[in-house]
C-alpha cells in the first residue's frame, strides 16, 4: 500500500469525517461498552482468507474467473436458523454449477450475508397514522416493529449481530467443506419453473449436459464429486456501521496493515460513496479487497476521485465496482463510467448489481422489481462491457432460497396479485428460489451469445 495511505491513516481516522446513514444511540456510553465487548471478540474471518479472495478478485478482472454474489437485502436475527442458511446456500451453490459449466470459468463463490444487518434508508425517521418514530436500519440498529421500545437504536445489537454471524459462518463452512447441494445430482433440484418458460427446451439441455458432465467426471476420476474439491466460500456485506466495523478492524502477526476481520469483502454503498466522507475514508485503508457501488448519480470525474482512492496502487483484485443504475439508464451511463476507469489506468473488477436500480412501487405501496427489469440491465451491462474492450467479471443479487413472491415475473409470471402469497421480506424484494436459477441460465445463454 502507497506510503500516503498508510501514515495518515487508521481503522478511526473516519471519526474526523462527515458520517452519514449513522444512528442516534440515546446513551454513548452504553454504545462504547457494546463495541469495547466486541472489539475483543474473536476474528470472525482470516487474513489467509481474505488475501485468498483478493487473489481471486484479481484473476476474475483479467477475465480468468467470474464472480457469483449473492444473500438477502438484510439479514435478520430470527433467520440464523439452519434451514434458512442452508437453502441460502443451495441456491447460490447450484447457481454456482450452472454458471461454471454454462461460462466454462471458474466461480468465485461470495455470500450477502454473515454480516448484512446494516441497511441504509432514505429517510431517518418513519411517520405512521401520526407516530414518528427513528427508521428501522437492520437488526444490528433496532427492530422492524413499529414501536418506540423497538424502534430505539440499541448498542446490545451489536453482540447480537456478532453471535449470528459466526453461528452463520460456522454453518456455511461445514457445509460448503463436507460436500453440499446434491451436486452430483442436478435431477434434484426443483426445475418445475423451466416447464413455464420458453426456453424451457434450452434449459434442459444444459441441465442434461451439466449431469452428463459430472458423470464423466465421476467415471474417469472413480470419485464423487463432492470429494474432488473443497468448494471455497467467502462473505460480504455493507460497511455501514462504522463504529461496528472498526472495532472488528485488526493487525495480524507478520503482516501489515489493518484488516476488516468481520467480513472478507465489504463495500461501500451509493449513499455513501462520497469521496470525502467517512465510509471512504473508512475503506481506503484496509487490506481487504473493496466493493464501490456506482450508481446512477455517478459522474466520471467523480469516479476516477474514487478509484485513486480506494486503490492507489492499481493493485490486483483490490477494488470491485458495482454498477446499479437501473434498466433504463445502463445503457447511456455505464460507457462512460467504463470509459473514465480505463482512462487512468487502472485494472478493477466490473461487476452488475441489477437488482438495486430497478425497485418500483406497487399502487398499495409494496416495493417489488420485475424480473424482466433486472434482466434487461444485466444483459445490458454484458453488451456495453462488450462494446467497450472491458470485462464483466461477475453479478451481483439479492436473491433468498425460499419461494417468496417479492419480485413480479420469471418464468411462472408472477404479477403484483401474486406479492402478498409470501411477501416475507422487510426491507428490499428478493428474487426466489426459482427465479435465481433462472437467472443463472439466462446469464450463461447471455454469454453464448455473446461469445458466438
Amino acid at each position: 500500500m502507497a506510503q500516503a495511505t498508510t501514515t495518515d491513516w487508521s481503522p478511526h481516522s473516519w471519526r474526523a469525517t462527515e458520517a452519514l446513514q449513522q444512528p442516534t444511540y440515546p446513551d454513548e456510553e452504553e454504545l462504547e461498552e457494546a463495541l469495547d465487548y466486541v472489539s475483543g471478540l474473536p476474528p470472525l474471518v482470516t487474513s489467509w482468507e481474505v488475501e485468498n479472495l483478493k487473489e481471486e478478485l484479481g484473476r476474475a478482472a483479467r477475465g480468468e474467473r467470474f464472480l457469483l454474489q449473492g444473500g438477502e437485502c438484510a439479514e435478520s436475527f430470527a433467520d440464523c436458523r439452519a434451514e434458512v442458511i442452508t437453502s441460502r446456500l443451495k441456491i447460490l451453490m447450484q447457481m454456482s454449477l450452472v454458471l461454471t459449466y454454462g461460462l466454462n470459468t471458474r466461480i468465485v463463490r461470495v455470500g450477502r450475508f454473515a454480516g448484512q444487518y446494516a441497511k441504509p434508508r432514505s429517510s431517518d425517521t418513519e411517520t405512521r397514522d401520526g407516530t414518528t418514530l427513528p427508521s428501522y436500519r437492520g437488526d444490528i440498529i433496532n427492530g422492524a416493529e413499529f414501536s418506540a421500545e423497538t424502534r430505539r437504536p440499541d448498542p446490545n445489537r451489536l453482540g447480537e449481530a456478532y453471535a449470528s454471524s459466526s453461528l452463520t459462518l460456522n454453518l456455511v463452512r461445514a457445509l460448503a467443506e463436507g460436500g453440499f447441494a446434491d451436486l452430483r445430482h442436478p435431477e434434484y433440484w426443483d426445475l418445475d419453473f423451466m416447464q413455464h418458460s420458453p426456453l424451457a427446451e434450452e434449459y434442459h439441455a444444459i441441465v442434461d449436459a451439466i449431469e452428463d458432465t459430472l458423470g464423466f467426471l465421476e467415471t474417469v476420476t472413480n470419485k464423487k464429486l463432492d470429494s474432488l474439491e473443497g468448494v471455497s466460500f467467502y462473505t460480504s456485506h455493507e460497511a455501514l456501521l462504522l463504529p461496528y466495523e472498526e472495532a472488528l478492524s485488526r493487525s495480524v502477526p507478520h503482516k501489515e496493515g489493518i484488516y476488516n476481520l468481520g467480513t472478507h469483502l465489504p463495500w461501500v454503498g451509493k449513499r455513501t460513496n462520497q469521496p470525502d466522507k467517512a465510509h471512504v475514508e473508512y475503506a481506503r485503508g484496509l487490506q481487504n479487497p473493496v466493493g464501490l457501488k456506482v450508481g446512477p448519480d455517478m459522474t466520471p470525474s467523480r469516479l476516477k476521485t474514487l478509484v485513486r482512492t480506494l486503490d492507489p496502487d492499481d493493485e490486483p483484485g483490490k477494488l470491485t465496482l458495482i454498477s446499479r443504475l437501473g434498466v433504463d439508464k445502463v445503457g447511456d451511463q455505464l460507457p462512460q463510467l467504463v470509459r473514465a476507469v480505463q482512462d487512468i489506468g487502472h485494472t478493477v473488477l466490473w461487476i452488475s448489481d441489477p437488482m438495486h436500480g430497478n425497485t418500483k412501487k406497487t399502487e398499495d405501496g409494496t416495493k417489488t422489481r420485475h424480473f424482466d427489469d433486472i434482466l434487461g440491465e444485466l444483459e445490458q451491462a454484458f453488451d456495453v462491457h462488450a462494446a467497450e474492450n472491458s470485462h464483466l467479471g461477475g453479478v451481483h443479487f439479492e436473491l433468498t432460497g425460499e419461494n417468496v413472491t417479492e419480485c413480479i415475473g420469471g418464468a411462472r409470471g408472477l404479477s403484483e396479485a401474486d406479492l402478498g402469497k409470501a411477501y416475507e421480506s422487510h426491507v428490499d424484494p428478493r428474487l426466489n428460489y426459482e427465479q435465481s436459477l433462472e437467472m443463472a441460465f439466462s446469464i450463461v445463454r447471455k454469454y453464448r451469445q455473446l461469445a458466438g
